[in-house]
């Protein structure tokens, strides 16, 4: 068994991880740019660590239930085999958890102020970019995309729309915990 072996027999090799890495990363990327250059509190290197968290723990799921599938196989194909096993198939069981730990994490960039609510936004493209990375991380590209260009537009291009009407979005404090002074 070589370094850049899986220790499972089934699963993505080392360039299909560094592909579903490099899209996580490119297509996360440009959401935590966007809020980088906004100076919310989570940027890019934030939203990057979610992703790539739950990238790696898609495909390390993506592995074990390939894995338990070849040997499941394995035993059906061999009818010697007088045992009972148990083998379980469940590759929700992780989205599941990736969505507790970002909503915990989400939480913690939302502030409630007398004048509003303020990190909505934020928690929520946090929350997007842990779903981006289980996506691109079970290997599931085209929804992958799909999601970052919605997510890209919906976050600029519909934002500036939104601007012209008079559905204006608030703005947060510029100085965390500071209340906005009332015009």
């Amino acid at each position: 068994m070589g370094f850049l072996d899986n220790f499972l027999t089934e699963g993505p090799g080392i360039f299909e991880i560094l592909l579903r890495m490099i899209l996580t990363a490119f297509f996360v990327g440009i959401i935590g740019l966007e809020r980088q250059m906004r100076h919310k509190i989570a940027g890019i290197t934030t939203h990057l660590m979610v992703a790539f968290a739950a990238a790696a723990i898609a495909i390390l799921q993506d592995a074990i239930y390939l894995d338990a599938l070849a040997a499941a196989k394995e035993i059906a194909q061999n009818p010697d085999y007088v045992t009972t096993v148990n083998i379980q198939i469940q590759r929700q069981r992780i989205v599941a958890q990736v969505v507790t730990g970002v909503g915990f994490l989400g939480a913690g960039t939302i502030l409630k102020t007398r004048n509003g609510i303020y990190g909505l936004t934020t928690a929520s493209t946090l929350f997007l970019a842990a779903m981006i990375g289980i996506v691109f991380g079970l290997g599931h590209y085209s929804l992958g995309i799909i999601l970052s260009l919605f997510a890209f537009v919906f976050l600029t291009v519909f934002r500036k729309i939104l601007g012209i009407t008079s559905l204006k979005h608030q703005e947060s404090p510029e100085i965390i915990g500071s209340e906005k002074v009332d015009e």
